[in-house]
This record gives C-alpha cells, structure tokens and sequence, in this order.
C-alpha cells in the first residue's frame, strides 16, 4: 500500500472523510507539490522548539477532527516572528479553542513556516459522478472570490493543457510581472496542476482537493493550505 493510501486508509479508519491539514500536505509531499514546512507540537514547549527550527517568522494552527474553519474559533495566529510570541499565541489559541468549542478534540497544534507574500494562485479538483474529476485553476484571493476568474479541465491533462489553463483565465497577465512587481514562476505553476492531476487520477476516493492559496514566487512556489475530503 503506497503511503498515501495508508493515509487515506487511517483517516477513514478515524470515522473521518476530511483530512487534516497536516494529513493534507503530507499526500501533496508524495506527489512533490510544495507546501510549506511543517510540525505538529503536542506541547508549548514542542512549539517553541519546532518554531526555531523551521525559523521564524511562523504561524500556529489548531489541529482538530472537530474544526474545519479554524479562523472561525480563533485557532489561527501569524507571523510569530520569537519564541515569546510563539509562547503567548500557543496559549491564545488553546484558551480561544476551549471558549469557542470546549467539547473539540485537540491533537496539537501546526507549526507552519510563515510563507512570504506574493502572487496567489489556487489549484483545486472536483469529482464529478459523470466525468470523473475536474481541475480548477485561477488566481487566489479577489479573482476568484468575486469574479470567478478560473478556468477548468476533465483529468488526466497533459502539459499543454495546463498552460492553456493558466493562460486562459482574464488575470493571466498579472502572472506575467506588472508595475515592478517580478512575474511569476509559470513553470511551477505547470507542474502543480500536472502533479495535481496525477494524484485525483491515482486516486478517485478524492472527491474535492482545494490548494488555496499557493504563493507564486519569482522562482518556486509554496502551498500554504491544502484541503482534501474523501467520498
């Protein structure tokens, strides 16, 4: 069994179909898409360690079967730039945790390299009963909030169909490098979408995978929240 089927196999085990973050970017690692360093602390003092090794600045997130939206209970905090302040948002988050939702399961808390801005991109799949899985790209944040600016194609695809992909949405030529801003890296962008399509077509237990958002860099690119519900 390959490790991400044993993957699969723990969280259906668990009575879950949507991973973990963590359970997330780990089947993203097996495929080579590239996510943002990682560690889960079971204690503060794990997250104080674990914060220094990945290097500051971090983010801290709870790590919990029971909460999907965890900005929605205060379980996220950003750009922890010391130790002190990893110390103080570990016991923010914990107390925010237990007022909002005191009946969660709690496995720890992520302790997530703080990703620099730059051009977001998302990458998403969803299986539908008729065709199989479909692949959504388009660029993060407003894009696709508001003006729905994504494109969309039926799985496998091959490396042409993702730059056609990329280079159909309306917002293509932000990509391209505008008004001093470095234009990004198209190239990581292709093999996200390849590497993303490989995987839903490796495995169509899958049924929605979101990559939301992938900072787009002048070289490279880093996933900094990944999402994937089973069927």
């Amino acid at each position: 069994m390959s490790k991400v089927s044993s993957i699969f196999a723990e969280v259906r085990k668990a009575g879950r179909k949507h991973l973990l973050e963590m359970e997330a970017k780990s089947v993203c690692m097996e495929y080579g898409i590239p996510v943002t360093r990682f560690r889960l602390a079971k204690s503060e003092a794990e997250a104080v360690k674990f914060a220094e090794e990945i290097g500051h600045p971090v983010v801290l997130k709870i790590v919990s079967p029971d909460i999907l939206h965890k900005s929605d209970v205060g379980g996220v905090m950003l750009n922890l730039k010391n130790s002190k302040e990893v110390r103080k948002a570990y016991k923010q988050i914990m107390e925010n945790v237990k007022k909002h939702r005191k009946d969660a399961e709690i496995l720890g808390i992520l302790v997530q390299e703080m990703a620099p801005p730059s051009t977001e991109v998302i990458v998403g799949a969803i299986k539908d009963p008729q065709f199989g899985h479909a692949l959504m790209f388009g660029l993060g944040g407003v894009f696709v909030e508001v003006l729905k600016d994504v494109t969309f194609r039926i799985v496998p695809i091959t490396e042409e169909e993702a730059r056609e992909m990329i280079s159909e949405v309306k917002a293509y030529p932000l990509l391209k490098g505008y008004r001093g801003v470095p234009p990004a890296d198209i190239e990581a962008i292709v093999q996200i979408l390849l590497k993303t399509s490989r995987l839903v077509s490796e495995h169509p237990e899958i049924k929605e995978l979101d990559l939301n958002p992938i900072m787009v860099y002048e070289k490279g690119a880093k996933t900094v929240d990944a999402r994937i519900i089973l069927e």
